[in-house]
Parts: structure tokens; sequence; C-alpha cells
């Protein structure tokens, strides 16, 4: 894989950035979305951000590679610990992580005045979708677009939100399932909500017939069955 050859998920992560942003990739594997948005000029600038040395030294072999060091800073921190006010950044990127960490480094970095919550954000997580959604309503941002798709045997959404001039209220139904694809309801959607259904049954049954249930565990697993049942049937 290379810069101009992204994965599906990552095309579509680099679809909904905009023309001329200042780009902040959290967790940025090799720089591959950085390197390719600078080639085809849709970026001004980028920081490439990485928590683990070896990934961080890969993204920085991979932008120098491609000569693209005068557009893209790559740097080694926790989350958008990397990003200083001088970068002025204004959108950022956060793809291939668990909902509640995608949300843990966006709380990080409001505490620690990394972003201003003007920023527009493009997520991408791989589990919990729910929970980043809830953060973005909770943070007066509203979801924009939504796409999921399927790649490798394994389901992805991505979601595109921005800020908001008035609160936001979501419903349960639309932080599961997401305002945009809950309405869609494509193929891969149902696909993905008729796997999780039966993994909630399943669930569901094993903790019935334990030793010491949980009520409000097993409360949640019903109220999500149904909701999921409603959704695709």
């Amino acid at each position: 894989m290379n810069s101009v050859n992204l994965s599906k998920r990552l095309e579509q992560v680099a679809d909904y950035v905009e023309k001329g942003a200042r780009l902040a990739d959290i967790g940025s594997d090799h720089a591959y979305l950085p390197c390719y948005l600078a080639e085809k000029e849709e970026i001004e600038y980028a920081i490439a951000g990485e928590v683990v040395d070896g990934p961080f030294q890969n993204a920085v072999k991979e932008v120098k590679y491609k000569g693209l060091t005068d557009k893209i800073d790559v740097r080694l921190g926790d989350g958008l610990m990397v990003v200083n006010a001088e970068d002025q950044i204004d959108t950022i990127t956060i793809a291939g992580m668990g909902g509640a960490l995608i949300r843990s480094i966006l709380e990080k970095g409001q505490a620690e005045d990394k972003i201003t919550g003007s920023e527009m954000l493009i997520l991408q997580p791989n589990v919990f979708e729910e929970t980043v959604r809830c953060f973005l309503m909770d943070n007066q941002y509203e979801i924009t677009a939504e796409s999921i798709l399927e790649e490798n045997d394994k389901i992805y959404e991505i979601i595109k939100a921005v800020p908001a001039e008035a609160p936001v209220h979501y419903s349960k139904k639309e932080c599961l399932f997401g305002p945009f694809l809950g309405r869609e309801k494509s193929d891969v959607f149902k696909e993905k909500w008729a796997q999780q259904l039966k993994t909630d049954q399943f669930i569901l049954g094993q903790i019935e017939k334990s030793k010491d249930p949980d009520p409000k565990r097993i409360a949640d697993l019903k109220e999500e069955i149904t909701l999921i049942k409603e959704m695709i049937t």
C-alpha cells in the first residue's frame, strides 16, 4: 500500500476532508492519509501524530520518501498533545481506533486546550460508534455525513461532524445507528446489525443463565435488541 492507494475506509475519510484544510491526523499509520491528500493538493498542511516510536519512524520515512516534508510534520506524542495553537489546525481525523479511545483522545485534547471546539472532526471508530456520537452531541457537534462500508470482512463507519450554532440532540436510536445510516439502511448496514443482533441475543442468554445476572446489563441488551429488530425487520 502507498499513499496513492488508500484502503477503502481511508479513501472515505479522505473524501470528507475539505480542500485547503489544515489537518491533524491522529494515529496516522505511516502517514498514508496526509500523504495522499498532500499529493492531491487537497490540504494546506498536516500533522501526522503517532504515540509509538515504531509507527512514528514509519511515518517519518513515508513522508520523506514522498518528498512531502514541507507540507507534513510527523510528531511523536499522545493523541492531540502533538497539536499546538500556532499550527492553526481546522480539521482532525482519527481512524482505526475504538470509540472509547477516540472519545478519550478528544476529551484530553479539550482538557489540555489542544482543540478549541471549532475544528471539523472526521472519525472512524472500529467499535462503539455510539460512544463517539454521544460525545459529538454532548459537545455541540452536528453530524453532517456518515458512511458505512465493508472491507476485508470487516464493517467500518465513518462520521463527519462540524461545530453547531445551537445544542444538538440525537435520540438513543440515532446515537446507536447514526442519523444518516439509520435512515439509509444500506445492505452493509443491515448486515452489520443482523450480526450484532445475534451477538446480543447470545450474550443475553448467557447472562440470564448465570448465577448472579446483572439486571441493568439485561435491560440494556433487551433495549438494544428491540431497537435493532425495529431497524432491520
